[in-house]
């Protein structure tokens, strides 16, 4: 089910023109996730409707879930269970650079 929900995810990101998609396994690091998605919209606008099409396009398969931020739209979580989505306007990721923090961690996993 992890790889069909990461499929989906990741064409929808890239069909929506999401920047700087990254994927990061969370094996043997998180139980709440196999795997994490991070990727950028260009405004509050375009990281809301990527999320917004990303939650149809799961629940069109099957697939159950939970997103939070869509009101403020400047960083959106889609919990998807198998697969975290994070979608942040690229001054917030900046900021916050949860990639790194995983990767890091991944990193250590090896």
């Amino acid at each position: 089910m992890e790889d069909k929900i990461l499929k989906i995810v990741t064409e929808t990101l890239e069909d929506m023109k999401a920047q700087d998609i990254i994927s990061i396994d969370l094996t043997g690091i998180s139980s709440v996730a196999g795997k994490m998605v991070v990727a950028s919209g260009t405004s509050q606008r375009h990281v809301a409707s990527i999320a917004e099409k990303i939650a149809e396009n799961l629940k069109k398969a099957g697939v159950k879930t939970n997103v939070e931020g869509l009101e403020k739209a400047d960083w959106v979580l889609i919990d998807a269970f198998d697969v975290i989505v994070h979608i942040f306007k690229p001054e917030v990721r900046a900021f916050y650079n949860i990639e790194k923090m995983w990767q890091s961690a991944a990193m250590l996993r090896k």
